[in-house]
């Protein structure tokens, strides 16, 4: 199955999943009660479970839980030699273990490293592992807690992160991730302890060790929490980690399912499930035009051999070809995962761009596990803001006014990528580091420093390979746009749901801007492209674009 058959195919799959999935999502985070497994946890932690809180309490144990997820993967990463399963592998150097463990923790899963010739057993199940489950539980902690605010009134409580937190691990990602495990494992995905599979002569007559390890169960969780690090340094595109056109499919889907999921719990937890179809129709048409704009142009490069072969095949697998290798490449960067099944930097130039600007629009089609829905939410936001305006009536999402406060934590959280990814970028080009870390020069060389920068801020992880991003400047500069990006927007999201918690609810009147339907869904797309074309269309005219130009001249 290729092609255009296969794209619809994954939409048909999502759209059938996310209902059942959304109305399990719902019930988790609305049940009042908790389970034996999770009365143990909080036991152990000393947490109340029905202790709602104020917001700047949930943010705080959120920032908190995160701040010491960092500490404790960077001590792992540290200290590998001393540890068991560690394979002989060596500690990684403080920059490269700052900048894996912020990495991680963000849910961003930037790899400096190669994989499989860094990582031990352990390092990467009960480090990198762990932190795949927990990254995406504080994502979805967030998302929950902004709908409290939006379903919720007169009241200073949004929930309880712990409880949050853990329901998204036990009840969720945990569960889904076994399942889909013995799926791949069934496939053909490699799943053991042994470290390498032994030496073998390659036809050049040379001697190689194949490493093998715990793949299947890293790769199922790594997909489906929106974490996308690999086992092996080729990622996706290596046939250990994606054997079959048929575990390309499957891990598509997985990177898809929990934020389309998310989208219509949204919807039931709001008691209007127009709501939730609304924004999958935004996010799927988002996704539909990315994916038509880089199947065009990864098909229609003018370049002679592309002409010849009839498409832009260079850093495909064969396994897959072009259009698999399209399709999971805007998979990747719609979604916050940055998994990759063949080389981004070998795609066209102007197939590079569409795969940086699903990124630059906030990965918000469907983005990420929770922040893909938050971030739906926030331009759902400017879109009622907008509307409101051409009305001549205060802005309402859910009978809820939206006022100047909460218009300025809105206004916040767009400004913040794009802040970390320019700054960053200006930075970078500015020293001599990025001439000496680019692989390319001109236009292409820029869009590798732009694209690192854009996949760390929006915490994507994946990357154009022609960056050596090993050095001390951008590991650290890296994992600085990381905790920018991640963190930054989450403090205005939970300040956010704090605020709209407070306020009253309205009454619809025949006056009230509708937030659902095809007109709304319409100028929600329009917002999203607008937002996004002013914050970064200076900078892609500068690196995709003119590449592509070149190209497309001769």
């Amino acid at each position: 199955m290729t092609g255009w058959p296969q794209a619809a195919f994954v939409v048909v799959v999502i759209v059938a999943l996310h209902v059942p999935l959304g109305d399990y999502l719902a019930r988790v985070y609305t049940d009042a009660r908790h389970s034996r497994v999770e009365r143990v946890i909080y036991r152990l932690c000393g947490v109340d479970p029905d202790n709602d809180q104020r917001w700047p309490h949930y943010l705080g144990a959120l920032l908190a839980f995160s701040g010491v997820g960092v500490l404790l993967l960077y001590a792992v990463l540290r200290l590998q030699p001393v540890l068991p399963l560690s394979l002989g592998r060596a500690g990684l150097s403080p920059a490269a273990a700052f900048n894996t463990a912020v990495s991680f923790t963000t849910n961003t899963s930037w790899q400096s490293y190669s994989g499989e010739a860094a990582m031990g057993h352990l390092a990467l199940a009960a480090g990198l592992g762990v932190q795949a489950f927990a990254s995406a539980g504080v994502g979805m902690a967030a998302g929950v807690a902004l709908i409290r605010g939006l379903v919720r009134q007169r009241t200073d409580r949004i929930g309880n992160f712990w409880v949050d937190l853990v329901r998204s691990v036990v009840r969720v990602l945990l569960p889904l991730s076994l399942l889909f495990a013995l799926v791949l494992v069934a496939l053909g995905v490699v799943q053991n302890l042994d470290g390498t599979m032994g030496t073998v002569t390659t036809p050049a007559g040379g001697r190689q060790t194949i490493p093998v390890g715990p793949v299947a169960s890293w790769e199922s969780i790594k997909l489906m929490s929106g974490d996308g690090g690999g086992f092996f340094n080729a990622n996706s595109a290596h046939p250990f980690e994606n054997p079959t056109q048929l575990s390309n499919v499957i891990e598509i889907v997985l990177m898809l399912l929990v934020p389309a999921g998310f989208i219509r719990m949204f919807g039931r937890m709001a008691g209007d499930r127009r709501q939730g179809w609304t924004l999958l129709a935004v996010a799927g048409a988002l996704f539909l035009l990315a994916t038509v704009c880089a199947g065009v142009v990864q098909n229609t490069h003018p370049g002679t051999v592309p002409a010849a072969v009839g498409a832009a095949a260079e850093g495909t697998e064969t396994r897959f070809g072009v259009p698999g290798s399209t399709l999971f490449g805007v998979t990747a960067t719609s979604t916050a995962d940055g998994a990759a099944n063949s080389g981004y930097g070998s795609f066209t130039s102007l197939g590079g761009g569409v795969l940086m600007a699903g990124m630059m629009l906030g990965e918000i089609s469907p983005g990420g596990c929770g922040s893909g829905l938050y971030g739906l939410l926030m331009i759902s936001l400017i879109a009622v803001f907008l509307g409101g305006l051409m009305v001549g009536r205060t802005p309402e999402y859910l009978q809820k006014e939206i006022g100047g406060r909460e218009m300025k934590a809105v206004v916040l959280y767009h400004l913040v990528t794009p802040a970390a990814v320019l700054v960053g970028s200006a930075l970078a080009v500015g020293t001599s580091n990025a001439r000496t870390a680019a692989g390319n020069p001109g236009a292409h060389g820029l869009s590798e420093v732009v694209y690192a920068f854009t996949s760390a801020a929006a915490g994507n992880g994946s990357a154009f390979a022609g960056l050596n991003s090993g050095g001390a400047f951008f590991e650290i500069a890296l994992a600085i746009a990381m905790l920018v990006g991640r963190y930054l927007p989450m403090i205005f999201v939970v300040a956010l749901a704090g605020m709209l918690a407070g306020r009253p609810r309205g009454i619809a009147t025949a006056g009230t801007l509708p937030s659902h339907g095809p007109a709304f869904a319409l100028m929600t797309v329009a917002v999203a492209l607008i937002v996004g074309a002013l914050g970064y269309l200076p900078v892609l005219s500068l690196g995709p674009l003119a590449d592509g130009l070149r190209h497309a001249l001769g």
